[in-house]
């Protein structure tokens, strides 16, 4: 492998922690949200992105509780798909990628890329009903307005994922044959 691939995958292995310790804070700082939104309401101006759904909390905890829980979920399963990512490139071997630990973690990677997807525009769609019935969903939008492309990017690794699958068998077919 030339060095200046070699110099590009360390920078984006350095992305990658980057991007997951973000997403770690952000997933920590909801569940702290969500705490302190049950039990002390008056501290949220001053919390992590300020996400106040008390006034659903007093008109439907049903709702409360279905939207947080979508939002922690959907943070948390982000912050998990940089921690397979992580693993992936830490213990990749680039001078034989064609193994079934890669080929495992590509396909897990494509799992909860479409599980973000999906669950992301459900939760949208719940909202805009939320929104129906007269409740404030205007600053949920920000945790799901990415679904589609969740979606499509979860069905192309997907097929990246079938593809490295499939060269490892070819690959541990030839070095059977030789």
């Amino acid at each position: 492998m030339s060095k200046t691939n070699n110099f590009v995958f360390w920078g984006l292995y350095i992305v990658a922690w980057i991007i997951f310790i973000g997403l770690s804070i952000e997933a920590g700082g909801l569940i702290v949200n969500f705490f302190f939104s049950l039990y002390k309401p008056e501290f949220i101006p001053n919390l992590y992105q300020k996400l106040d759904l008390t006034a659903m909390y007093r008109d439907s905890r049903l709702a409360f509780f279905g939207i947080y829980g979508f939002v922690l979920t959907i943070s948390i399963l982000k912050a998990h798909l940089f921690y397979i990512v992580i693993r992936l490139m830490h213990t990749m071997d680039l001078s034989k990628p064609f193994n079934t630990f890669v080929a495992r973690q590509i396909s897990q990677v494509s799992y909860y890329t479409l599980s973000i997807g999906l669950l992301s525009h459900i939760a949208r769609e719940l909202t805009k009903n939320l929104m129906h019935h007269g409740f404030v969903t205007d600053s949920l939008n920000q945790f799901w307005g990415d679904s589609q492309a969740f979606i499509l990017m979860g069905a192309v690794i997907y097929i990246i994922a079938t593809i490295f699958k499939k060269g490892v068998d070819i690959q541990n077919e030839n070095d059977l044959t030789v």
